[in-house]
């Protein structure tokens, strides 16, 4: 599970301007977070509720899961953003052994409350006990009821919304056992309307394959292109694929020879809330045809030995992507 709206924190070039080292930043960063925790407890314990979670807020984003954990237990009555985050770690085992159950019931407890001020954390909480279903995770695994509370989560497109259910229904109807390529493109129009990365980069590979939509190779370049700038390594992937297939060697190469050197996914999950099964495809694609460049010589000095190395790279990463692609290769 995610958390349903983390903060960003301070950096300390925005604080203190450029041209530090990396050990003023560490250090500066420290202080900040020191100076900033003596002021909220300051606040807490004069009964300010906001900054009662705040430092619970900022013991989580710092890494710091049991002294967080602590702080949301002391204020989940009276807290439902404390009560969220206490579902997200409990659910991820963060600070404390994971406790599905009790995860499970935090998100429901959410999900049930009607109160204007807990919509935005009632559509997180929904997308979250979405995908329990969907996992199995503490409850019985059901994709109808999967479906039903991203649904609900999701609610009509809403811009205020989780989008990340958004996101997970364009995902769910691309499934083989619940395609409807339609929906699924409806789904990831509107996340990807609303910001999601991930839905840019499926839109484009949907734009360019004619799923759920007429093909548009246009639509489907200019999405790929602008979710790949954006960090999707999915579409990045899919971008090299765009352009070896229009004989654009050259492009081809130099995008796929910067992914080559990706080998961080759990980090580029992290920076880009993209899911690391699609990060891998994208490498795994990006990693295909640099080899392909290599080994015929298109738009870069031909090295075969260089090439079989990709290859099997390629092939480590996704089998199933690789065989793909060497199908289409082969038969066109």
């Amino acid at each position: 599970m995610k958390p349903g709206s983390k903060s960003q924190p301070h950096t300390v070039t925005a604080v203190y301007g450029k041209g530090r080292t990396d050990f003023d930043e560490k250090s500066d960063h420290a202080d900040l977070v020191k100076e900033a925790e003596r002021l909220l407890e300051s606040q807490a314990q004069d009964g300010d509720q906001e900054a009662s979670f705040l430092l619970g807020q900022l013991y989580f984003e710092e890494g710091w899961y049991e002294e967080a954990l602590q702080q949301f237990e002391k204020i989940k009555e009276k807290d439902l953003n404390a009560l969220y985050q206490l579902g997200v770690m409990y659910y991820d085992g963060l600070g404390t052994q994971a406790d599905h159950k009790k995860a499970v019931d935090y998100m429901n407890k959410i999900a049930e409350c009607d109160t204007p001020k807990a919509q935005t954390l009632k559509h997180a909480a929904l997308y979250n006990l979405g995908q329990a279903y969907l996992e199995g995770y503490s409850v019985k695994h059901s994709d109808a009821e999967a479906e039903r509370l991203w649904l609900l989560a999701a609610d009509d497109g809403n811009p205020k919304a989780s989008i990340k259910a958004q996101c997970a229904l364009g995902m769910f109807y691309s499934r083989p056992h619940t395609t409807d390529l339609k929906k699924a493109f409806f789904w990831h129009s509107e996340a990807c309307g609303n910001g999601s990365l991930e839905s840019q980069g499926a839109l484009g590979v949907m734009y360019l394959k004619g799923h759920g939509i007429r093909k548009d190779t246009r639509s489907a370049f200019l999405c790929l292109k602008e979710a790949a700038e954006r960090g999707n390594v999915y579409a990045q992937g899919h971008l090299v694929s765009y352009y070896y297939n229009n004989k654009l060697y050259s492009r081809a190469t130099e995008l796929a020879r910067r992914i080559s050197k990706y080998d961080d996914i759990p980090a580029i999950a992290r920076t880009t809330d993209c899911l690391p099964h699609y990060i891998t495809q994208g490498i795994a694609i990006a990693l295909f045809y640099y080899a392909r460049c290599l080994h015929l010589g298109l738009g870069v000095q031909q090295n075969r030995e260089e090439a079989m190395q990709l290859y099997s790279k390629a092939c480590c990463l996704d089998t199933d992507i690789f065989a793909e692609l060497q199908d289409e290769v082969i038969f066109g």
